[in-house]
């Protein structure tokens, strides 16, 4: 029987990067569910702290920044595993957010039975989470809600007054 450390350090060995950075990220976000976002530093330091690879392995970055942002021209994978909110900012990709067309199809989380045991319990967690903030995203936009609210200004009146006030004045 193998103990729990063996198996992890087993699960480890062949966790991909970009699972690794849809770890700590979600981890991330279920210890910080106040946050929208995340700096890409923040994912970086939450990364060395988890410590499932030491050192923390180079490719780690280069996924945080482009390899597993969805919507940003892939260049070597097809992750839509991040999202990227405002430059330097990312956050968990989920259903409804857009994305660069190339990536379409492209690993959202990672499969079950690629991760190790002890953070198994994440891809119930991200489930729940993607689906109330995908609820809380539909709620009535702010700037949509203004659609139509100055139409009155474009009425024949309106029209003729303002065409009338720039033509005061004329010869």
């Amino acid at each position: 029987m193998q103990t729990t450390e063996t198996q992890i350090s087993q699960g480890k060995a062949h966790l991909k990067v970009a699972d690794e950075v849809w770890i700590v990220t979600a981890l991330l976000h279920r210890e910080h569910p106040e946050h929208p976002d995340f700096a890409i530093q923040e994912i970086m330091e939450r990364a060395h702290r988890e410590g499932l690879f030491q050192p923390l392995r180079p490719g780690i970055y280069v996924h945080v920044v482009q390899h597993c942002v969805a919507n940003r021209p892939p260049n070597s994978g097809l992750y839509r595993i991040l999202f990227e909110t405002q430059d330097g900012r990312r956050r968990l990709f989920r259903e409804g957010d857009t994305y660069d067309p190339k990536r379409e199809g492209g690993k959202i989380t990672p499969n079950p039975q690629a991760l190790p045991p002890a953070y198994a319990d994440l891809l119930d967690w991200y489930r729940d989470w993607s689906v109330s903030e995908t609820r809380d995203s539909k709620q009535e936009d702010p700037l949509l809600s203004l659609r139509g609210s100055g139409k009155h200004l474009w009425s024949k009146e309106h029209a003729d007054e303002y065409v009338r006030r720039l033509r005061e004045g004329w010869e």
